[in-house]
């Protein structure tokens, strides 16, 4: 960072407005909003200590800025989420694969109006529902939608002189304006309908269709008395497979999120009237070290900057900072009050916790199904195998990743992938032993020389270019050696391999904040294509690796405060803390339960339980 860019930032007006961050070659790194320019622009070049770790990497590759003044904040925060869609920043949370995303759309200034699909949403008085998060959704509600209700789908001009119908008319999917078979008012009251039912008002369509069924019946016309009849069953049937959500009438937007290392997945559920009227999830990228609630926030301004309609009501997972400005923001979009909020208890916290859970399953499913795709698993490898120059296609991939909390209880964790996906019954995990606490260098090299010096001690000569053995468990040799960290750690597992006679195994360091791959005898990292199958994988192994040790990490943390409390109690043996810790489950319950229930746990007396009062 030059000095320069300092003091443009400073020159900035106090003023809200949008800045963007570019790196030298030009490219967009990032995209933010902000109340005052000056304020926020400045907050970046200040001392590093003050930055988090992907805002430091950040700062690091700007080497130019520009701003956009808006009239107010709200303005700000609609212009970020419109350039965030469009231009994919890397260091924003962003919706995955983004695109136009598919919308329903009527156009009800038309004289004979149809129900199609489009991805942009302009202001023409027409009516747009969405977004959708996949042209398969989008494609299963207009079919159901075109079952229950016999509008046109053709494309042609509708002069009401063709000599006969289509076979749309004859299985009741279109009442024939194209013949004079309808009026232009029967034909609008058809769309109406449509127009009801996605807005998810199906109580409105159904006594509006009942309505006419009697209408007709008493007008002696029987057989379209029968179509409307038959159409009303339809109806009635879909809208008693929809989930009862609440138990009063309501028009409300719930999310859920979940979230693991660089991908996350949002959940959102629409309800109108009492049902769930409709459900979609949306993958989110970019969201490694980043809170849920500034991934949320993220998602939320990106999911409504396009949205046609906005909900009275909008029910979080996790409070979010700017919950007022959103709220402004999006109030003025529904022309009426908007408020979000984060349920604590009764039937919305219910729905909350029900979109968490989707928003969870979805995420393990978008993995899952990629793990289960054969041909991206070996896409992936095939592509490591050319960017990273392996001798062979890396089917055992091998990963480590230290776990410390300011030098306290290190460990480590190794994670295998066999042909993509993991192996969990070959995962270990290991106590750092002899390096210090906090210097993750040397405990890279302990924990890799702990590991490889048994596949040093196993192996043949003539073993030296044999593939991977999936079931020969330390015996077995890794086509690629991936640490979580920089040149760093990637030094110090190449001198442990060289040391241990092994320099020909190929290793590679990630750096998590900005996907850099580090190669040995390389003076610039790779950088994959973020959008990379090869990538995708690596950083699959490495979240691994870290969940594995964070875990580890953990338990020791949980057991060692717990047995810590305990056993500096005199008097308290392992039978006894077993016993209070079946009975109380936390040291904080037996701090807080009074001294008759602690001496009426098994083993224990009144004066001994006075005791653990008084210490505890």
């Amino acid at each position: 960072m030059s000095e320069d860019l300092a003091t443009r930032g400073r020159a900035l007006p106090d003023r809200p407005g949008v800045y963007i961050f570019r790196n030298a070659r030009g490219e967009i790194l990032y995209v933010g909003k902000a109340a005052s320019l000056r304020a926020r622009v400045r907050s970046y070049f200040g001392s590093p200590r003050a930055l988090e770790g992907k805002t430091r990497n950040l700062v690091r590759r700007i080497a130019d800025f520009e701003y956009i003044i808006t009239s107010t904040e709200q303005e700000a925060l609609h212009l970020e989420a419109t350039l965030v869609k469009r231009h994919q920043p890397f260091y924003n949370v962003r919706l995955k694969d983004d695109k136009h995303y598919p919308y329903l759309k009527i156009d009800v200034h038309e004289p004979w109006p149809r129900v199609y699909i489009t991805r942009r949403v302009e202001s023409d008085g027409a009516r747009y529902f969405g977004p959708y998060a996949s042209a398969g959704s989008v494609r299963t509600t207009l079919a159901l939608v075109k079952k229950l209700f016999p509008w046109r789908s053709c494309t042609k001009t509708i002069t009401g002189t063709d000599p006969r119908p289509c076979l749309d008319y004859y299985i009741q999917r279109c009442i024939a304006p194209c013949t004079s078979y309808c009026t232009a008012e029967e034909y609008r009251a058809v769309i109406d309908q449509v127009i009801l039912f996605l807005e998810g008002r199906t109580t409105a369509v159904e006594r509006a269709l009942e309505q006419e069924m009697h209408a007709a019946a008493e007008g002696l016309e029987y057989e379209r008395a029968a179509q409307l009849r038959d159409q009303l069953a339809s109806v009635r049937r879909v809208t008693e497979a929809q989930l009862t959500a609440t138990t009063t009438q309501a028009d409300i937007d719930v999310f859920g999120l979940a979230q693991d290392g660089n991908d996350a997945v949002a959940q959102v559920f629409f309800v109108r009237g009492t049902k769930m009227t409709g459900r979609d999830h949306y993958a989110l990228a970019g969201a490694t070290d980043e809170a849920p609630p500034e991934v949320l926030q993220s998602f939320l301004k990106q999911f409504y900057e396009s949205a046609p309609r906005v909900p009275r009501l909008v029910l979080l997972p996790v409070p979010i900072e700017e919950t007022d400005l959103l709220a402004d923001w999006l109030s003025a979009k529904r022309a009426g009050p908007v408020e979000l909020r984060v349920p604590k208890r009764g039937e919305k916290r219910r729905l909350v916790a029900m979109a968490n859970d989707n928003a969870q399953e979805a995420l393990t499913m978008l993995r899952v199904k990629w793990m289960t795709d054969r041909g991206k698993t070996t896409a992936a490898m095939e592509e490591l195998e050319e960017a990273l120059s392996l001798p062979r296609t890396p089917h055992r991939i091998e990963c480590y990743d230290i776990s410390n909390i300011r030098g306290s209880d290190p460990v480590a964790s190794m994670v295998v992938f066999l042909d993509g996906n993991p192996a969990k019954s070959e995962y270990r995990r290991f106590k750092i032993k002899t390096a210090a606490g906090g210097d993750d260098f040397a405990s890279m090299a302990e924990v890799l020389r702990r590991r490889f010096k048994r596949l040093a001690a196993t192996r043949e000569p003539s073993e030296a270019d044999a593939s991977s053995l999936p079931d020969a468990g330390w015996g077995s040799r890794p086509d690629l050696v991936v640490v979580d960290g920089g040149k760093g750690q990637l030094s110090a597992a190449l001198d442990v391999l060289r040391d241990l006679g092994l320099p020909e195994l190929p290793a590679v360091g990630l750096a998590k904040r900005e996907e850099e791959i580090f190669v040995a005898d390389m003076g610039e990292p790779i950088r994959l294509d973020r959008r990379s199958q090869g990538l995708y994988l690596l950083q699959r192994v490495r979240d691994e690796a870290h969940r594995f040790a964070i875990t580890y990490h953990r338990g020791l943390r949980k057991s060692r405060a717990r047995a810590s409390a305990l056993d500096a109690l005199p008097g308290v043996g392992p039978k006894r803390k077993k016993a209070l810790l079946r009975k109380f489950g936390t040291i904080q319950a037996i701090r807080e339960a009074d001294t008759g229930e602690i001496a009426d746990t098994d083993g224990m007396t009144r004066r001994l339980a006075e005791k653990v009062k008084e210490r505890l």
